[in-house]
């Protein structure tokens, strides 16, 4: 069991490990890492693993998996010309073992994702291009600040795309490895492309998980939404911003955006308020919300009809809270995780001048570790909840059983996993000699 005095221990220590880590790796040869949004950057791997067995396993994989993709109606030259002398590639397999984690508490992350810079940036490409987005606003329905928010978070306005070798990255993660069906499907749909738009594989770049361009598109997702923003012919997500956010209004549209809206709001909550409510599933009408007193933090009115809404507590009862609207769920299927969409979201109010987040953020609770995170884990099993599996990775279910803990022992059910909930987690186990 994780005792107080061991979480102690391992934070005092952490500080002296970084510092070896860092003289480690300041010998490596120095690399431009390919671009991953914040919530999900990995370690990078300080030099190439050797590993004959899985070098073997990959070439292997490379021959056999032809006849499926000419099975799926790839031409074999195709098929050839793109796998030619790609290899297994370690950073993509570190990547993606430590990959969906989030490794940074939402106000850290926030503070990167909607930094100073980053909204200024964004407010002048919002004026800069107004033809160009209002345009697209007109043909998809997305209102622009929110297409740039997403530039801004996934490409650092086109900064930020990644260099690795599509087809490489993504058959180092079909070959083997807990995204082997998202590597294999996603393999297919690049050849697909290559084919459709007549491109050449050495120029098809992407991050170390296929997610390519302006705004990270993955290649299915391509074959669905890519459109041409600019009116030239052909679609390069790549090299034109006009395509690459036309492409990603449509992606929004397809998910269901709903023109004119927002994404959500931040709100103060009532005295007494039942947060097991706070629940990305726990859907109300705006009117039902404002019963029980939930109040937009700005003080401007919430809005009036039969919207529907759900309240977020992304740190805690002791954080801010946010209303958020069916923009919000639109998002999260351009990418599934909250902390994104918050951050598209918040982004896109500043860019339009909005003002920063309100509340404070309870900073003084210090981000939990991997082992941490698979002790919550473990110990609401032993407790007898349901937390899934056991992958040290807090999502849904185990936020939900969290909740259950908490609302059995008279404490606010807000789902949030902090240090001092673990030991007394912990505590209980001791005490019922578990």
């Amino acid at each position: 069991m994780m005792t107080k005095a061991l979480i102690f221990l391992r934070r005092a220590l952490l500080p002296m490990a970084l510092a070896a880590l860092a003289t480690a790796c300041a010998t490596a040869a120095p690399s431009k890492e390919p671009y991953i949004p914040a919530a999900y950057a990995p370690k990078p791997v300080a030099q190439p693993v050797t590993d004959q067995a899985a070098d073997a396993k990959f070439a292997a994989f490379v021959r056999d998996f032809r006849a499926t993709a000419i099975a799926a109606g790839i031409k074999p030259e195709t098929y050839d010309r793109s796998m030619a002398g790609i290899n297994r590639n370690p950073r993509v397999e570190q990547a993606n073992l430590q990959q969906p984690e989030f490794v940074k508490p939402i106000w850290d992350y926030l503070d990167g994702a909607v930094s100073d810079k980053r909204v200024a940036s964004g407010a002048q490409l919002l004026a800069a291009d107004a033809t160009m987005l209002q345009k697209i606003e007109r043909r998809f329905g997305v209102q622009p600040e929110y297409l740039v928010a997403i530039w801004g978070i996934e490409s650092n306005y086109g900064d930020q795309m990644g260099h690795l070798n599509m087809f490489e990255a993504l058959a180092t993660l079909a070959y083997d490895g807990p995204r082997a069906d998202f590597g294999r499907k996603e393999l297919i749909a690049a050849l697909k492309m290559e084919e459709r738009e007549n491109l050449d594989p050495k120029q098809m770049t992407s991050s170390w998980a296929g997610a390519f361009g302006q705004t990270q598109f993955v290649p299915s997702s391509f074959l669905t939404n890519a459109v041409d923003g600019d009116g030239d012919g052909k679609i390069d997500l790549w090299h034109s911003p006009a395509d690459a956010l036309a492409s990603t209004a449509l992606l929004l549209a397809n998910a269901g955006w709903k023109d004119p809206g927002s994404w959500g709001c931040e709100v103060t909550l009532p005295a007494g308020f039942d947060y097991a409510d706070a629940d990305i599933d726990t859907v109300k009408t705006v009117e039902e919300w404002k019963k029980i007193g939930v109040r937009r933090a700005n003080g401007e009115p919430l809005p009036a009809g039969d919207v529907h809404a759900a309240i977020l507590v992304p740190a805690g009862a002791h954080g801010p809270a946010f209303m958020v609207f069916d923009n919000f769920r639109a998002v999260l299927k351009y990418n599934n995780a909250q902390s994104y969409a918050l951050a598209v979201g918040v982004l896109a109010d500043r860019i339009k001048g909005g003002p920063p987040v309100m509340a404070a953020w309870p900073r003084q609770e210090a981000p939990l570790t991997r082992e941490e995170r698979i002790a919550f884990q473990n110990d609401l099993k032993k407790l007898g909840y349901d937390p899934g599996d056991i992958d040290g990775v807090l999502g849904h279910k185990v936020r939900a059983s969290i909740r259950a803990y908490q609302k059995a022992h008279g404490m606010p059910a807000d789902g949030f996993a902090t240090e001092d909930l673990l030991v007394r987690m912990e505590r209980d186990l001791a005490a019922k000699g578990g």
